[in-house]
């Protein structure tokens, strides 16, 4: 159960409270301490992956924590970011739906065996990346102390769930033929 891989995905969950409180304390360069705590849990995100591959160390528990914590990780932060900035309303419900909508899609998939047909693809690599480094600078800046940053975040946050919206449909065309068969044992008919 607990590897290193194991491990890594474990932290991004454990750094979540770190951050609030962080981001809430009004000692100075609060802010940035949370962000640099973001920023260490977003690459245990990358390095839990490679951990997993490079030393064969996956298992079925880190397939199942490996997502969870992506997910309570980045919807966490969203969540503390909205207290502040409710311009990130639309955005973060994009990007949370996505995510939801997603997992759900990805487990339903993988019960008819056609996991592969919604695998990760380059634009939510994008998506992710983008998120990360939108998120790192909103924590990290404000609209009245670093502006230009600050405005970039929330650009970014934009890009990124629009990218979300994008893959999600992309995903969906590619289920579509599953979704809408005519087995009618799925239904309960």
């Amino acid at each position: 159960m607990t590897n290193w891989a194991n491990l890594a995905s474990l932290s991004r969950i454990a750094l979540i409270p770190l951050i609030v409180l962080c981001y809430q304390s009004d000692f100075a360069g609060a802010e940035i301490v949370a962000a640099s705590l973001f920023i260490i849990g977003s690459i245990t995100d990358w390095l839990d992956g490679y951990l997993a591959r490079r030393l064969n160390l996956g298992s079925p528990f880190g397939a199942f924590l490996d997502p969870v914590a992506d997910k309570l990780f980045v919807t966490a932060i969203l969540i503390l970011l909205l207290a502040t900035y409710s311009d990130l309303l639309l955005p973060a419900l994009l990007i949370v739906a996505r995510e939801i909508t997603i997992s759900a899609l990805r487990e339903w998939m993988a019960t008819k065996g056609l996991r592969d047909l919604v695998a990760v693809a380059w634009v939510g690599k994008l998506k992710t990346t983008l998120q990360m480094i939108a998120i790192t600078l909103l924590l990290g800046t404000s609209p009245s102390a670093m502006p230009l940053l600050f405005h970039l975040g929330l650009g970014l946050i934009w890009v990124a769930a629009a990218l979300g919206v994008w893959s999600m449909l992309s995903y969906l065309m590619a289920a579509k033929s599953e979704m809408f068969s005519s087995d009618k044992s799925m239904r309960g008919e």
